[in-house]
């Protein structure tokens, strides 16, 4: 068993609904322990067995064969999501502004490259290992760039959190 901090993508937006009380019963259910969700967006902390990629994809399978759809999971441990805050690459005016967006991957250099040539105005994002930062200059709400696109560009699937999500998921695993 090791402890994940356990990210699913777009989940609670769209029409797509996962009560988070169902969420930590199939977490159980696919033998994680001290399960905990953060706020109502797809945020699980759990103690899982065997590898981490392996729980994520098995979690996956057991929401989409439950609901009908399919979200993709992404996990780190607490280390790693704590070095992905750390490695944060732009200066933090509001943290709400600044997110990490979790890669299921490491993109390639000419997917990087592709997309790079998007505009993003005073937005600012940055690729580092497996995680895509980025900073918004007048919010999410706001933003000057197409994160989408850039996203799709990446040819990796990623879901963010902000500063403030990160860092509480964080503490919470600790």
């Amino acid at each position: 068993m090791s402890t994940r901090i356990v990210l699913l993508r777009a989940v609670n937006v769209g029409g797509t609904q996962l009560p988070m009380a169902e969420l930590r019963e199939i977490a159980t259910d696919l033998g994680a322990t001290d399960v905990q969700t953060y706020i109502a967006s797809g945020n699980l902390i759990a103690d899982v067995p065997g590898r981490g990629a392996d729980f994520d994809r098995a979690l996956e399978q057991a929401i989409e064969k439950r609901y009908g759809w399919f979200r993709d999971v992404i996990s780190r441990t607490p280390a790693q999501v704590g070095k992905a805050l750390e490695a944060h690459p732009f200066e933090v005016t509001e943290p709400k502004y600044s997110y990490v967006s979790f890669l299921a991957g490491k993109p390639t250099a000419a997917a990087i490259a592709k997309a790079e040539t998007y505009e993003t105005g005073d937005d600012q994002w940055q690729v580092i290992g497996t995680e895509m930062h980025i900073r918004y200059a007048n919010g999410a709400g706001r933003p000057e760039m197409k994160a989408d696109s850039i996203g799709r560009a990446l040819k990796v699937p990623g879901t963010a959190r902000n500063l403030n999500t990160v860092r509480k998921l964080v503490e919470l695993a600790g």
